[in-house]
């Protein structure tokens, strides 16, 4: 007998998951493939506030027509954080004289090394990696012989590169994502899943190219939060709203009791009227997203790593379409201030190249990033 174990978070599930299922099922002459959504997996920042219990139903729609695959409730049932090597031994004891395979993606491989004892899941399964349709490099095969005394199989699968992190923004935005299947769409529709209150509110005041472009600025931002440790759901909720007050006119009963600043350029009231509305009619109370708002036009001194972001992602989003733009997104993914710094510079030089005003906080937000940087450009 021949089975494998496919686990992960399935936040959510979505096509790619079944077609490498399906695979892996061919390639490797599967008997019973076992999908394990973790209850909290060790590796990852919480993408959402879906429940495991939910998570676990909407695997049960995606695999319900795959013969062979069994979706299992052992790691909820187990609650705590999920580790592969636990996961491993369970199925080992159950099925002793089976041949068992652990299948991964080929990102997941070049993790596997900080994994919890991975020689442990080594001793109990082999691993079965997919390598997107191409072999992988002599080079990994070697490393990971070098490291476990041991090597992997690959499953050939042409299939495409889903973000399940993209998925679950246009989800909170409320539209169909093309990668997850039918079945599942109505269960998340139907349970109000991946839904953040404030976001349709905050689109309803945007028009539909501003809407377009929230989606784009969370998109970016949520792919860039993880690797600088922000929450997957404040670099969402910053990023949809953030544009909120942009159609609002400063007369607007959803304004009464704002206090207009001095002295703020017209394209930059609405970071603080969008604030104003995100706190006030949108019901945010996140002080830290509150900020990213009202700072995502000019920037400031002191920046947090969210406004940061925020600014960021408003400026570079696939969208936009200037001079140098290709540059600060390389920039972007590398190192945040360098990119906020370069960003600011270029802010500030064509105000002035138009004989516009610059804000005062722009040039304080310019000054300090650049003294962080000790760097003169």
């Amino acid at each position: 007998m021949r089975i494998a174990i496919f686990g992960g978070s399935f936040d959510p599930v979505h096509k790619e998951h079944v077609c490498f299922v399906k695979a892996a099922i061919g390639s490797l002459r599967l008997d019973r493939v076992f999908i394990v959504p973790a209850y909290s997996a060790p590796h990852k920042l919480q993408g959402s506030d879906v429940s495991a219990e939910h998570r676990l139903k909407l695997c049960a729609i995606a695999f319900k027509r795959v013969k062979k695959a069994e979706v299992s409730d052992f790691e909820i049932r187990m609650q705590g954080t999920s580790y592969s090597y636990l996961t491993c031994r369970h199925f080992a004891d159950e099925y002793p004289d089976a041949e068992r395979f652990l299948l991964l993606g080929a990102d997941m491989l070049e993790n596997f090394y900080t994994w919890k004892k991975p020689a442990d899941i080594l001793q109990h399964a082999t691993l079965a990696v997919c390598g997107r349709g191409e072999a992988l490099d002599e080079g990994a095969h070697e490393r990971f012989r070098e490291t476990f005394q041991t090597d992997f199989v690959e499953v050939p699968f042409v299939g495409k590169d889903v973000s399940s992190t993209a998925v679950r923004v246009q989800l909170a935005f409320g539209l169909r994502p093309k990668e997850i299947c039918g079945g599942v769409w109505r269960y998340i529709k139907k349970n109000g899943l991946y839904r953040l209150p404030a976001i349709p509110a905050a689109l309803e005041l945007e028009k539909p190219k501003r809407r377009a472009h929230s989606l784009r600025v969370a998109q970016m931002a949520c792919a860039r939060a993880r690797g600088l440790g922000i929450p997957e759901q404040k670099a969402m909720l910053a990023a949809a709203v953030h544009d909120c007050g942009k159609y609002v006119p400063l007369g607007s009963d959803l304004l009464a009791g704002f206090d207009i600043p001095h002295g703020v350029p017209r394209p930059v009231m609405h970071q603080y009227t969008g604030a104003y509305i995100a706190e006030h009619l949108l019901g945010i109370t996140d002080e830290g997203v509150l900020d990213a708002v009202r700072y995502h036009t000019s920037g400031r001194r002191g920046m947090s790593d969210l406004e940061k972001l925020i600014y960021l992602s408003d400026l570079l989003e696939n969208g936009r379409d200037f001079a140098g733009v290709e540059k600060l997104r390389e920039i972007f993914w590398q190192d945040l201030d360098a990119c906020l710094l370069n960003s600011l510079a270029l802010q500030i030089d064509y105000l002035r190249s138009k004989g516009a005003p610059v804000y005062p906080l722009t040039e304080e937000a310019y000054a300090w990033i650049k003294g962080e940087k000790h760097t003169d450009l």
